[in-house]
């Protein structure tokens, strides 16, 4: 029997005793992007990931170590008996928090899942035989225990037998190249089989053959986003072994279409291009789909003959804006025709950065040790025999007479020009960290005069006791928690909605856990191929053990009524069985395919 979508919601769990604790999930949180560790680990991981990798690039030994059959044919059953169709899901950016990552995932392990779209019409899916994963399968930086705890455990639980294990081929992205690639060779390319899935390749890139002609490649650009010369070879020889009509289905695990024209290129000239490359010099021929991760949202593009160029980093990870990069089309006449969440909703979920103190307290903690400091010497000096409040001139004196509070801020000050955005040259990156440091210095005095003129008074009683002293740099600590995370959410709502800059940096300081999406591909007995985007506008946060051994290890708790189920972003995205496109620009713009998805059902608040 079908399992609706809209049905998922509403599965009861077990009954519990009276006064006993619910069970809660042993899943992880969201990753928090602006706790000092995080970003320490992360920046050291990131920094020795570069320098290794170009050193000593993995993929290169995996070609000579790892042999690997040139394709894995889900075309036929056998030699005798062809396939008529097949079903195949693809989910990118993952192994985050578990309401994300384990409510994509009860989707996609789903038997059956019926899907509506925004006219209401019902449209009935199966469970891909095959599921890949996109690119960044674990966040923050790759290791085996948060593949383990941020992927491997959600995917376990929400398959718990409810049906056969799909065979699983995933791309790497940079977050899996963190540790080299070692922990996602191990998981994914040695042959390992999980209460989740089955893996089969051997290498971080393969190639699938599907039925009807259809192919599905998926690519490894490292680090340095380029194909290594064993991988070339290795597209290459695949392409010998397609017909002229054969159709491809490009996974890569960033979307060069719209990268290509919001960072700088590296300078590298036609090997910044990857796509034209692998179409014009490998495969001879146009991709028919291309679909990429990276950036946390969904959006497609499509041109005049019908290609499809898709992101669908939904797989668990903070949500990214719609409303920027903004790129609507490109030479070769692809345009924009949906994303989710919209534009409108995306710059209106930037203004939580006004909460960025009580998002990110581990941040503002930082934050006030750092004015505290900046300001702890210059107020003990001012409330030296000191008995009313100061005038703000000789605050401002007596912190340039510190030798402390200025090697400090000329710090404060230089590392917000190194966190400034340089999407818009490296003069803008200046002017915008300077004024970025500036204003945080601004506050600490403000905030120092403030404290001094508190703690003065107690000068006369307490004079120049610890106990004064303790006072204001317990004031200025609070004081700084409050408002130095203030001063950053706020550069970084103007950033973006005024901007256009800082797009990964807003978004991942709020953490958002909803607006996720994956999407399922059906090739029918016609070779048509249909693509549906689902998407999740609010995921769960409340869940309850499942009932029998059918039902998933857990499922969404009825008393979480904001939740909302699976639904269509958009109606299906349906590619007729053609002949094959040579390698020749495509021209002119297509029409949109229908309607979004309802982003605000009834209960949701945005």
């Amino acid at each position: 029997m079908a399992v609706r979508a809209s049905d998922v919601s509403r599965i009861p769990g077990p009954r519990t005793r009276p006064g006993s604790p619910p069970e809660t999930p042993p899943g992880r949180p969201m990753v928090s992007w602006f706790d000092p560790a995080v970003l320490a680990k992360s920046g050291v991981k990131a920094l020795l990931s570069g320098t290794f990798g170009r050193q000593a690039d993995r993929r290169l030994l995996d070609a000579v170590s790892q042999p690997q059959d040139l394709k894995f044919d889900y075309s036929e059953h056998s030699p005798q008996h062809p396939r008529d169709e097949l079903w195949l899901d693809y989910v990118s950016d993952l192994g985050d928090g578990w309401d994300s990552t384990y409510a994509v995932a009860s989707a996609v392990t789903a038997p059956e899942l019926v899907l509506t779209d925004a006219s209401g019409k019902a449209h009935p899916t199966r469970g891909g035989d095959v599921l890949v994963f996109g690119g960044d399968e674990v966040y923050p930086t790759a290791s085996v225990e948060e593949y383990q705890a941020r992927t491997v455990v959600p995917y376990e639980d929400a398959l718990n037998r409810r049906r056969h294990r799909p065979d699983l081929f995933a791309v790497p992205g940079n977050h899996d190249w963190y540790d080299g690639l070692v922990s996602f060779t191990r998981l994914f390319c040695q042959g390992r089989t999980s209460r989740g899935w089955h893996t089969r390749q051997r290498r971080s890139y393969f190639a699938l053959k599907l039925p009807h002609g259809w192919w599905l490649l998926g690519t490894d650009m490292q680090l340095e986003s380029d194909l290594d010369a064993p991988q070339v070879e290795f597209f290459t020889r695949v392409a010998g072994k397609m017909d002229a009509a054969d159709r491809v289905i490009l996974c890569n695990a960033e979307p060069d279409w719209i990268k290509q024209q919001v960072t700088p290129h590296a300078g590298r000239g036609f090997l910044d291009n990857n796509i034209d490359f692998l179409e014009q010099k490998v495969l001879g021929k146009r991709v028919s789909v291309f679909l990429a991760g990276d950036l946390h949202h969904y959006r497609r593009h499509e041109d005049a003959d019908g290609r499809q160029k898709i992101v669908a980093g939904g797989g668990g990870a903070f949500l990214h804006p719609t409303h920027l990069p903004k790129v609507d089309q490109r030479p070769g006449g692809f345009v924009q025709q949906a994303c989710f969440p919209s534009k409108q909703t995306s710059q209106r979920l930037a203004w939580r950065n006004l909460l960025f103190p009580v998002l990110n307290p581990w941040f503002s903690a930082f934050m006030g040790a750092v004015y505290m400091l900046l300001g702890w010497g210059v107020d003990a000096n001012l409330n030296e025999g000191t008995v009313g409040a100061p005038p703000f001139r000789e605050v401002l004196n007596a912190a340039l007479q510190s030798t402390g509070s200025l090697v400090l801020g000329a710090g404060v000050v230089l590392g917000a020009v190194a966190f400034a955005d340089g999407r818009r040259g490296p003069n803008w990156k200046k002017a915008a960290g300077a004024v970025h440091g500036l204003a945080h210095l601004a506050v600490a005095l403000l905030l120092t005069w403030g404290v001094s003129a508190v703690a003065a008074p107690l000068a006369a009683e307490l004079q120049w006791s610890l106990r004064r002293d303790l006072l204001s740099g317990l004031l200025l600590f609070g004081g700084g928690a409050l408002l130095g995370p203030l001063v950053v959410g706020v550069y970084l709502l103007l950033s973006l909605n005024v901007f256009s800059c800082h797009p990964n940096e807003a978004f991942s300081s709020l953490s958002i856990p909803d607006w996720k999406n994956f999407l399922r591909l059906h090739i029918d007995t016609q070779g048509q191929l249909t693509v549906y985007p689902v998407g999740f506008r609010r995921v769960p946060r409340r869940w309850k053990r499942g009932r029998g051994p059918e039902d998933p290890v857990w499922v969404p708790d009825p008393a979480d009524t904001r939740a909302t189920p699976p639904r269509l972003i958009e109606p299906p995205i349906v590619i007729g069985r053609t002949k094959a496109l040579p390698v020749t620009p495509g021209t002119g713009p297509s029409g949109p395919t229908g309607v979004m998805m309802d982003e605000h059902p009834p209960g949701g608040a945005v």
